[in-house]
């Protein structure tokens, strides 16, 4: 399910390209979508005109307040009760822009990667925001706080403050801005799309994820399109295969974007600012107007995806994790946001050779047209 959010997040990235001429609906959406300080005002920032974008998609039931989506939501979503997936960031997407126009690049994180979480240990990366809120608002409930509303501001604003920090020191590089969702922001996104085209080797049917396509083109709507990328039983990579249906409808949706005529739709994109309203928070500091002139260039699918390597799989306190190499990992990143400038770190005197790593999903890779067929 990790793309279900990111789709939400990295479209309304890309309609603010067409709000250029249109100062009112831009001062309109910049006044109305949620916002926060988690980056922080002294965070490291990127330079040379790059952008680095953390795009986190909560794998919550919940809306921004806390509150219980909606039943007849939930049953549209397949996706299980209010009380199911916690404040887990099941979608990390790392979304590099370069500031010379060039083909922006997508780094997925996969969920279940064992990283050090400031003031945690070691755990799955996804666990970053949740645990970290649960502890902030064990904290103030202790302290006599008892508004449900302040408890759960400040405990989003904290769990965002641990993801960013974590996925910034796991990949070595700046994060300049970031953005959130929850399901009910992909859904609402998908349909306002009027529909996404995938392409699939094969028929699919899963029950958990409510999957039901034929093999070929097909066009999904919002419920569709959520049991498209949420699949992971029946596919033979797991997650991995999952991130890999993920990158190419993320593609593909981004793709539709630019080819239907969103941005000059008036009505399309008066129904993807509201979504963008109700659904999105991004950081405080970010100023949308200027980042539409480097936004063009991930418009019409024109974005790199890469999926970040693991060595193998294990079990951590009774948990299937992901092993990963912090220094390879550190080094993909590096040179494929600044292969002249940087230094890709290197390893420890006496570090052991790495194992070999599972077979990772190829990427799609889609330059203004095609739909990538996946398993």
């Amino acid at each position: 399910m990790r793309l279900v959010r990111t789709l939400a997040l990295a479209a309304v990235v890309l309609v603010l390209c067409a709000l250029a001429g249109g100062w009112y609906l831009y001062r309109d959406l910049a006044g109305s979508i949620g916002t926060s300080h988690a980056l922080g005002d002294n965070a490291p920032k990127s330079v040379g005109g790059d952008t680095n974008i953390l795009l986190m998609g909560l794998d919550s039931r919940k809306d921004q307040n806390g509150d219980d989506l909606p039943p007849e939501v939930l049953d549209k979503l397949h996706a299980g009760s209010s009380d199911i997936g916690g404040y887990n960031t099941n979608t990390l997407i790392l979304l590099h822009v370069p500031g010379d126009g060039s083909k922006a690049k997508a780094f997925s994180v996969p969920r279940d990667d064992l990283v050090d979480i400031p003031g945690h240990g070691q755990d799955k990366i996804k666990k970053a925001y949740g645990l970290e809120k649960a502890r902030t608002e064990d904290k103030l409930a202790a302290q006599g706080v008892t508004d449900k509303g302040k408890l759960e501001t400040a405990g989003r604003e904290a769990g965002r403050r641990a993801e960013i920090e974590t996925v910034r020191a796991f990949l070595g590089v700046p994060i300049d801005h970031f953005a959130e969702v929850n399901l009910a922001g992909f859904y609402h996104l998908a349909d306002a799309l009027d529909g996404v085209t995938v392409c699939l080797k094969k028929p699919v049917k899963d029950k958990y994820s409510g999957a039901d396509f034929p093999a070929g083109k097909s066009t999904l709507n919002g419920r569709q399109s959520l049991a498209f990328v949420r699949q992971r039983h029946g596919l033979d990579g797991g997650d991995l295969d999952r991130t890999r249906r993920q990158q190419a409808f993320l593609a593909s949706a981004t793709q539709k974007l630019d080819s239907v005529g969103t941005f000059t739709d008036p009505v399309r994109l008066l129904n993807l600012l509201n979504v963008a309203k109700q659904d999105l928070v991004t950081d405080k500091g970010w100023d949308l107007m200027s980042f539409i002139k480097q936004a063009r260039n991930v418009s019409g699918g024109n974005v790199a995806f890469t999926t970040l390597p693991i060595e193998r799989f294990a079990k951590h306190r009774g948990e299937d994790v992901n092993i990963v190499d912090p220094v390879k990992i550190k080094q993909i990143v590096a040179e494929q946001t600044n292969p002249v400038h940087s230094t890709p770190p290197s390893a420890p005197e006496g570090s052991p050779a790495p194992s070999k790593a599972p077979p990772a999903p190829a990427p799609p890779v889609i330059d203004g047209g095609g739909i990538p067929c996946v398993d």
